[in-house]
């Protein structure tokens, strides 16, 4: 099988990637075994020297790597450039904090010594989404790698050219051979690497169905699972917020990506007193974004990553429309591109409330009070991350138990950062990354007892 790479702004080809043979994955399977028992062994500073220069080759080489993800999935190269800087923190981060996070924790009892080590725990499957393509690997490689372990990359098709980079990032910065490897493998092939004994535990970030997949996979050999998946947030806006803060801030949680985000802001719950202002300002910023060739700087508004994820979102769109919903602005699409789009009186039952849709659609949703915009924001089978708008800080966080998500952001888009864990719950996944807590998801905790 041949994988292609296509440019979704423009159509044309990439580049093309040959699949990977049986014989040929076992024989990287086989290296990341033996890249483990010497990986492991290596002192964790020098670990950590390592991933710090993962993050210097990442800013030295800024251009190469953001004019790749613009190429492959279509999002403006000021984004793409934003993305690869972000995955240089995120490597300094780990190799500042490392030694911290990994360092015995002793415990008090009643033998002559008890503590608790973090080991290891041998080769780790990601699979990773075309989204962000760097960002979502590195959030993933950067914890687990300077914790001692080795990792299989299995990427999106559409972005293996970002996946040969993402491997050859880390070679340049000097990591052994074997400690990250790129497959190129059809999703078929995964349960074959999962039932693999060297593998030892699956990230997956993606979409409601593949976490199902691989959870149930995982299950079936006995694998640790860590699953970041869908959402659709809800941004909700109370009566005392600050509205011209706000509107910039749901600008960039709807658009940013062109909506292509997991956390992205999807459903707007606006309190009816000041639904009809705020959703006027919104369609006038979003009605100035600028559109056009991903590689200029100026451009705001990339396409979607594939045509099929085009198509879907008109889908959702039209068919909310004929379940009652009012279009304000946009609702066009033209192959890959779909008009950023706002549509108004919005209710549960509609695709525009009820399913993840992931592009440029904007949903209004009109709550009788606050009491009914957070009730409107459970509403959900998914549950990765809230925000709320409002100038009164301490009402807004008395809101925070209410909300069943991952994460609960007040006067701000919810993102991912490194110091902060990430996750979700329900149909969003489990398990965390990012901060301490994603270190700890792929090491061995383990006892020492000393009577």
């Amino acid at each position: 099988m041949e994988f292609k790479s296509i440019n979704p702004y423009n159509g044309k080809l990439i580049g093309t990637y040959k699949e990977q043979t049986a014989a040929e994955v076992d024989l990287m399977i086989e290296k990341a075994q033996r890249a483990f028992h010497s990986w492991r062994k290596v002192p964790v500073a020098e670990r950590a020297r390592l991933m710090a220069k993962a993050g210097a080759v990442l800013r030295e080489n800024v251009e190469e790597y953001a004019k790749m993800i613009t190429q492959e999935m279509g999002k403006p190269i000021s984004e793409s450039r934003g993305e690869v800087n972000k995955c240089a923190w995120v490597c300094d981060y780990y190799a500042e904090n490392a030694a911290d996070f990994l360092a015995d924790e002793v415990i008090k009892t009643e033998a002559q010594k008890s503590f608790v080590r973090h080991d290891p725990m041998g080769c780790i499957l990601s699979i990773m989404p075309w989204n962000f393509p760097f960002w979502q690997v590195f959030r993933f490689a950067a914890p687990s790698l300077t914790a001692g372990n080795v990792a299989l990359l299995k990427h999106a098709p559409n972005v293996f050219g970002c996946a040969e980079q993402i491997a050859g990032v880390f070679q340049k910065a000097g990591f052994p051979e074997g400690v990250f490897q790129n497959l190129i493998i059809h999703h078929t092939k995964i349960e074959a690497v999962i039932a693999r004994d060297v593998v030892k535990a699956v990230t997956l970030t993606g979409s409601e169905g593949a976490g199902k997949a691989v959870a149930q996979t995982a299950g079936k050999y006995l694998k640790k699972a860590v699953l970041e998946l869908g959402g659709s947030n809800a941004f909700i806006v109370l009566e005392d917020a600050d509205m011209d803060k706000t509107i910039q801030t749901a600008l960039t949680a709807r658009m940013m990506n062109c909506g292509q985000s997991c956390i992205a802001a999807k459903r707007f719950i606006i309190v009816e007193g000041v639904f009809d202002e705020f959703v006027a300002k919104y369609v006038e910023a979003v009605g100035k974004l600028k559109a056009g060739d991903t590689m200029d700087d100026a451009t705001q508004i990339g396409t979607l990553a594939r045509k099929d994820l085009a198509d879907q979102l008109q889908r959702q769109v039209q068919e909310s429309i004929k379940a009652g919903a009012k279009l304000l602005l946009g609702g066009k699409q033209n192959e890959c591109f779909h008009e950023p789009t706002i549509l108004t009186n919005v209710t549960p039952g509609m695709p525009a409330f009820d399913e993840e849709t992931f592009g440029p659609l904007a949903p209004m949703i009109k709550a009788k009070d606050e009491k009914h915009a957070l009730a409107l924001a459970e509403q959900s089978k998914f549950g990765l991350g809230t925000t709320v708008c409002s100038t009164n800080i301490d009402k807004a966080l008395s809101f925070a138990a209410d909300i069943s998500d991952g994460a609960y952001f007040v006067n701000e888009l919810v993102k991912s950062d490194p110091r902060l864990p990430f996750g979700g719950t329900k149909s969003s996944g489990y398990g965390r990354e990012l901060a301490k807590n994603g270190m700890m998801e792929f090491v061995n905790v383990k006892t020492v007892y000393v009577k």
